[in-house]
């Protein structure tokens, strides 16, 4: 039997992952062209080397976007089996959907460092990509990473928003000085003569103006910020003498007197980026890389933070740890800091050749009509019990209440018509919370009133007013059509005018629910069945999103085709629960969770007969 493959890839515009494979040619900038070119030619390489392996198997090899129009439902009906290897959320929903559409089976793969898993969505039959709910981003109050940070991701956090602040695209929600509408916030006669005295000093003060308006007025010079930063801020903090009644307050930094050595930083690491810097040395890189930022800020205008950028990292990792050093937080390693500041996953050679075996094992499984053989398999670090890496489990049969695949998919949404606006509701909700590329909706009143068309200028005219300007009220539905996915959803809209802080609406209803009975094996559970618009349920004036990092129980079972031993655990219908080492990524059915989608490469494999 001959076969034909069509293969996909694509990088986008941010390549730091793509180009640190590629150093090797290049000196210290690279262009998106170079990569782009090299992109494409690895693509032709990996072709060229598959041929060797079977010289009549056909492959065209294809460097774009799976989201693009012209990858429609006909393109994916011409297959007969998809195969995942896509590392962002938006373009997996985008293919499931697809493939749903097409009727076509789907392999759905990941992985990260050790972990791994394979899983086979099939319409009807087995559950697709977005049965189960994602885990939420793990947020953290404003008022936190400004006055009471105590982790080090809170410092880094806070380095990277004052990066921005000096540099980048201000946003008043990255704002890094004291947070004046801290609830807990007191001492007013202290805060009150921190400014008098600030003020009357004239220098390093601490007056309500713009971090960058500041730095710009006093040239960027290394030790009035360091000043402003690491000692008039703290002392006003400390001014707010009720946050530190039941935690240690912090300790400013002297420029002139800091301390050469730390005892937080006496574990050094074999390689000079895995080593500790004390607090003397964290100064001086501030300077430095203050300076040479200073010199891109000119010369090119806003910058952008990238990781693999030197004097941004070495900004972020310097500022980071002096923020810990005065909070008597545990300091991190450069390369900790930008595994932590760039949400970096590793990825491990024999994991992915691993995992890309267990996709051509189901796929041709699928492909000789075998699907009461398919399975999904997990991976984990660590062998269990019964000395087995890879855990094969039953796949679950489709949840009656997925707004994807189910029959008549539908979904309530609470939110506040008189404050809403259909530009929210169209970039917030009804793409980047329910995933869809190009919606056209209309209110479901009978007289099919569009409020969002998928070409470009239709309704933007529409863009700033309310729901409520449209007669949309509590009880209204709304029909949302994406033909690029081939994809209908109704929406009835739930009035509320007192969601939480900094919610701006909540999925509810419809969403499916993690349970005990039909929780997936290896699966993230989420705390609640509701998808938060722009908050978790934490209060505070303002929230920051970073990746979930916190260790979950990994939940599996074994396959009916083991030893007897596991044929009676496996009738017996019990989960065994395996604890893995901190800070491993767990997965949930062939999910993971990626930080920052728009970093991410779209690659798509398929297998046609």
């Amino acid at each position: 039997m001959q076969y034909c493959f069509q293969t996909m890839g694509r990088i986008r515009r941010n390549v730091g992952s793509f180009k640190k494979k590629f150093r090797y040619f290049f000196k210290e900038r690279y262009s998106f062209k170079m990569c782009f070119v090299i992109s494409c030619i690895v693509l032709v390489v990996a072709k060229e080397s598959c041929i060797r392996f079977n010289p009549y198997v056909k492959i065209d090899a294809k460097h774009d976007s799976i989201t693009n129009p012209e990858y429609n439902r006909d393109f994916f009906m011409q297959f007969d089996v998809v195969m995942n290897a896509l590392d962002n959320r938006a373009a997996r929903n985008h293919v499931n959907r697809m493939c749903l559409a097409a009727d076509v089976p789907l392999v759905e793969s990941g992985s990260a460092g050790y972990l791994g898993q394979v899983t086979v969505i099939k319409k009807s039959k087995f559950e697709c990509y977005e049965c189960q709910p994602s885990p939420r981003e793990k947020t953290f109050p404003g008022c936190t990473i400004r006055n009471t940070p105590s982790e080090p991701i809170h410092c880094i956090v806070w380095a990277k928003h004052l990066f921005n602040q000096l540099f980048g695209e201000e946003d008043p929600d990255q704002d890094v000085s004291p947070d004046t509408a801290d609830p807990e916030a007191a001492g007013d006669s202290g805060r009150l003569a921190v400014d008098t005295e600030a003020k009357s000093s004239g220098a390093g003060g601490i007056e309500r103006v713009s971090t960058r308006e500041w730095a710009e007025a006093s040239d960027h010079d290394p030790q009035k910020l360091f000043k402003k930063l690491f000692h008039d801020d703290i002392q006003y903090l400390l001014s707010m003498d009720k946050l530190w009644v039941k935690r240690r307050p912090p300790v400013p930094l002297i420029w002139e007197q800091l301390p050469k050595e730390d005892i937080l930083t006496t574990r050094r690491g074999s390689l000079e980026a895995q080593r500790l810097w004390t607090v003397q040395e964290c100064a001086n890189v501030f300077s430095d890389s203050l300076k040479d930022l200073k010199e891109q800020y000119k010369q090119r205008g806003e910058l952008a933070w990238d990781k693999d950028d030197k004097a941004a990292m070495d900004f972020v990792t310097c500022t980071a740890n002096l923020r810990s050093h005065i909070f008597l937080i545990p300091q991190k390693s450069r390369f900790d800091v930008k595994s932590m500041a760039g949400n970096i996953i590793p990825a491990i050679a024999t994991t992915n050749a691993v995992i890309a075996g267990l996709i051509v094992v189901e796929a041709l499984k699928i492909l000789a009509g075998s699907f009461n053989k398919c399975k999904t398999v997990y991976m984990s670090r660590f062998a269990n019990a019964r000395r087995k890496l890879l855990i094969p489990c039953e796949l679950v049969s489709p949840n009656p209440k997925c707004y994807v695949c189910s029959p008549k998919p539908e979904v309530s949404v609470k939110l506040n018509t008189n404050t809403l606006t259909i530009k929210s509701l169209e970039d917030k909700i009804f793409k980047a919370c329910l995933g869809m590329i190009a919606p056209d909706v209309e209110i479901d009143d009978g007289k099919g009133s569009i409020i969002i068309s998928s070409e470009a200028g239709e309704t933007e005219g529409n863009n700033n007013k309310t729901l409520s300007s449209f007669a949309i009220s509590g009880g209204s539905r709304l029909k949302a059509d994406d033909f690029l996915q081939n994809y209908e959803l109704i929406i009835n809209i739930v009035q509320c005018e007192n969601l939480a802080e900094e919610k701006e609406f909540e999925i509810v209803g419809t969403i499916p629910e993690a349970s005990d009975s039909k929780e997936t094996p290896g699966a993230i559970t989420n705390n609640g069945t509701a998808v938060n618009g722009g908050a978790e349920d934490q209060a505070g004036p303002s929230m920051v999103s970073v990746q979930e990092d916190d260790e979950d129980e990994l939940i599996m079972m074994e396959s009916e085709d083991e030893d007897e031993d596991d044929e009676a655990l496996s009738s017996s219908n019990r989960k065994r629960p395996l604890t893995e080492e901190t800070h491993q990524a767990i997965f949930k059915k062939a999910r993971l969770s990626e930080t920052d989608d728009d970093t991410k490469d779209d690659n798509l494999v398929v297998l046609e007969s």
